[in-house]
């Protein structure tokens, strides 16, 4: 089988290792890709929303699977691109189409959606340009903090959480300006749900999915969850906390009724859905839907996958997910994310990276690396995931800690405390 992935961070490149595990695997390709990807991989510079060059690539080569990693194709339409090119009734394609990935495209309609299907989440009103006092008089109901979110996409930043309701009308009067472009034409307010975030990750073929597991991940750059938020610092799965009660209070409540109320709204849905949760005392809402696999949560998510990653791949793109049998590695795996210094601030890239032939017992999964003249550099703000498995939590971040006292570039920066909250609870 030839598959292309599209995306060129740590994600793909955990994909695409997982992939090339398979007997079933004949060429894999990575557009862009990454130095990682390079290494098991062929890299193929094309972006991953060119989607005429894509298909170019797909008709030359007689690619079979196409996995979409990222979320910009997906929200712009790759799915529906392909299904409507006659050339390519035979490719297979995992990830959505528009009418799925507006879940993530849109937070308005995500809400919409799990309040017309009784998902649990927060109470919210959508605010425009046109109702903006409407809005500011919804905030005085609230309680701080104050939440808003862009409606579209905004690279992460489009989330502000605000202790000061003066404060909080000022954004929202900005957010609706413009201060996130386009994103933030519209703006939900969202009352603040107060507990421990958790992430939990399915597959799913538009009939069924199966669990792919839990993680938490670490987003604030400093130690203690202190500084700014940052793509990922790193991440555990699975979660302590996500015994067997939670986790079926999760599949009853919120995975479930979204599978299918996606069918009942009439959207073919084939790919992952990733639910950002809050656990408020053992009770799950939903903070968020994304239509693809997190960074850094899949380099602790895809290793504990014992199922052959192509089999489950095919099998959710074309509609047969039942009949694969499905099987997860019960260790921990930890991951702690190596970050350019600066970062999320401004950064340097070209820094030569040393010590990957040091690393012995974990899996080193590069984001944002390239080679140059036969050295690897960073090339990003987050440049490399360092993973490893353990029975218990503490041998899992020993053993990648370590992994990372081996790795070195200029200014490197990390955390220190990954998994440090989570220690106290059993699994």
């Amino acid at each position: 089988m030839k598959i292309l992935l599209l995306g060129s961070g740590g994600r793909e490149h955990a994909l695409a290792w997982k992939m090339i595990q398979s007997p079933k695997l004949e060429k894999l390709y990575v557009a862009p890709g990454n130095a990682g990807t390079a290494s098991i991989a062929e890299n193929v510079n094309i972006a991953v929303t060119d989607f005429n060059t894509i298909a170019d690539f797909i008709a030359e080569k007689g690619i079979n699977l196409l996995v979409v990693g990222p979320e910009d194709p997906l929200v712009e339409g790759v799915r529906d691109f392909f299904i409507a090119d006659a050339r390519f009734q035979d490719l297979m394609i995992l990830g959505p189409g528009k009418d799925g990935a507006i879940l993530e495209g849109s937070k308005d309609f995500a809400k919409q959606f799990m309040v017309r299907h009784g998902i649990p989440t927060a109470g919210y009103m959508t605010v425009t340009p046109e109702n903006i006092e409407k809005g500011q008089g919804y905030l005085t109901t609230l309680k701080a903090p104050y939440v808003l979110k862009a409606d579209g996409l905004a690279a992460g930043k489009g989330v502000l959480i605000i202790d000061d309701l003066q404060e909080a009308q000022r954004e929202l009067k900005e957010m609706l300006e413009g201060k996130f472009g386009t994103a933030s034409s519209r703006v939900v307010i969202e009352e603040f749900l107060r507990g421990i975030e958790i992430s939990v990750f399915a597959i799913t073929d538009g009939k069924t999915y199966k669990i792919l597991g839990s993680a938490k991940d670490y987003k604030r750059i400093g130690e203690g969850d202190m500084g700014l938020n940052t793509g990922g610092m790193g991440a555990i799965s699975p979660v302590p906390f996500a015994d067997e009660v939670f986790n079926k209070k999760v599949e009853e409540r919120i995975v479930r009724p979204t599978v299918e109320g996606l069918k009942k709204d009439g959207i073919d849905f084939r790919g992952f859905l990733f639910f950002g949760l809050m656990n408020d005392g053992g009770e799950p809402s939903v903070i968020e839907y994304n239509v693809r696999m997190g960074d850094p949560e899949t380099e602790v998510v895809i290793p504990r996958l014992k199922t052959d990653a192509i089999d489950l791949f095919v099998a959710a793109a074309t509609g047969e997910l039942a009949n694969v049998e499905f099987e997860l590695d019960n260790r921990y795996c930890a991951t702690v994310m190596l970050v350019a210094g600066g970062y999320p601030g401004d950064y340097k890239k070209g820094d030569v990276i040393t010590g990957f032939d040091q690393v012995e017992n974990s899996i080193v999964f590069q984001a944002g690396t390239k080679e140059v003249d036969g050295e690897i550099v960073t090339n990003g703000g987050r440049v490399i995931a360092v993973s490893s498995f353990g029975e218990q939590m503490e041998e899992a971040l020993t053993c990648s800690y370590v992994s990372v006292g081996k790795l070195c570039f200029k200014d490197m920066n990390y955390r220190k405390d990954i998994g440090q909250d989570l220690l106290n609870f059993k699994k």
